[in-house]
């Protein structure tokens, strides 16, 4: 009850307490590891906490919680302002800080004098390219719920096991991709203001008539996975669309099929735009660790990650990824052009791997502070 404002402060002080709470009935740590954001009011905590055990403070920047909150409540707000001005004090008190991209280490020295040194996301070891027969289970078990991945046709054969992708005989275990299948194209979302699904709607409307005036596309299954407070808005835009050759679904998967699924999807579709322009998208190195190519929506240090023309494409609006769309799924499913040379170029690059990553980074941190 009360003004929000008053709401807000409740909440954070309540929240402090029970975190300062818990933090000081766990056994004495060397270091405490903070993600920030969020940030309020977890940075003030485990800064105290710290004090208290005479321990040192890591914190790892993926984004700033100011810029975060200028979304919804624009950034000359005064809750805004206090945010900026909390993390960069207590960005100053850390020990240590790590970031996700040499762009917010440069704006981190120059505008909130932190020093920090750079840490890229990976992908855990998990996201990988899933072979035929484990595709073919994922999309039988998501056809039990969901239409685009049921088979548009009857099976051959009276032996065969059949999803819109695959087809098993049941008798020798095989399985072949279907002929004349659809294309799958996965975008995964938190379903906030920082992603405008508008963009790739949009882009779909284009691909439809693409194929009406007589391209050369495949059928797409768009799949858009996770949870949060924009999904119904989208749900509702969505459910107005009536494709002929699109179909598109927004399942809440299961923690072990989303990988799977990342490495049995023909293209990834990334919408997400920084708060701050300094961060980058996990969900790209996650689809990158499963030699998904990418189409990745622009803002200033996506460079970064996506390479312009080798690993993915970088588009600015929805007339350009339909573009895109319609040069890499010409001809579908060929095994040429740019789809497979981005695939192919993938799996060259050999990516670091999570611990791999944190063993070259941070371990030389902190062993030569002992």
């Amino acid at each position: 009850v009360g003004p929000k404002l008053f709401r807000y402060v409740v909440k954070v002080t309540v929240q402090a307490v029970q975190l300062l709470y818990t933090m000081l009935k766990i056994e004495k740590p060397s270091y405490i590891l903070l993600q920030n954001p969020p940030g309020l009011p977890a940075i003030a905590v485990a800064w105290v906490a710290c004090l208290f055990w005479r321990s040192k403070l890591i914190i790892d920047w993926h984004n700033y919680g100011y810029t975060i909150m200028s979304l919804n409540h624009g950034k000359n707000h005064p809750l805004v302002q206090i945010a900026k001005w909390y993390e960069k004090l207590f960005g100053r008190l850390a020990d240590y800080n790590l970031c996700v991209t040499n762009a917010m280490k440069d704006d981190l020295w120059v505008n909130c004098n932190i020093r920090a040194v750079t840490l890229y996301d990976k992908p855990a070891s998990y996201f990988k390219e899933a072979p035929l027969e484990l595709q073919h289970h994922l999309y039988m078990k998501l056809a039990k719920d969901y239409e685009p991945f049921k088979p548009r046709t009857e099976a051959v054969s009276l032996n065969a096991q059949r999803s819109a992708f695959t087809e098993m005989d049941e008798k020798n275990g095989h399985v072949i991709k279907t002929r004349g299948r659809p294309a799958l194209l996965i975008s995964s979302t938190s379903w906030t203001e920082d992603e405008d699904f508008s963009v790739l709607l949009k882009a779909l409307e284009d691909y439809e008539r693409y194929i009406n005036e007589g391209a050369k596309l495949p059928s797409l299954v768009c799949v858009i996975t996770g949870k949060g407070p924009l999904k119904d808005y989208y749900n509702g835009l969505i459910n107005k669309l009536h494709f002929k050759h699109i179909q598109i679904c927004t399942p809440w998967l299961e923690a072990e099929d989303y990988p799977l699924l990342l490495g049995s999807a023909d293209l990834g579709v990334c919408l997400h735009r920084s708060s701050s322009g300094l961060d980058l998208p996990m969900k790209v190195v996650d689809m990158f660790g499963c030699c998904l190519p990418v189409c990745a929506i622009y803002f200033d240090c996506l460079h970064e990650l996506v390479k312009h023309g080798e690993n993915g494409l970088i588009f600015r609006d929805s007339n350009e990824l339909a573009e895109q769309l319609k040069m890499l799924f010409l001809g579908f499913p060929t095994l040429e052009g740019k789809l497979h040379s981005f695939r192919k170029n993938l799996r060259a690059s050999k990516q670091l791997r999570w611990d791999e990553s944190w063993d070259q980074t941070v371990l030389p941190l902190l062993g030569q502070n002992e």
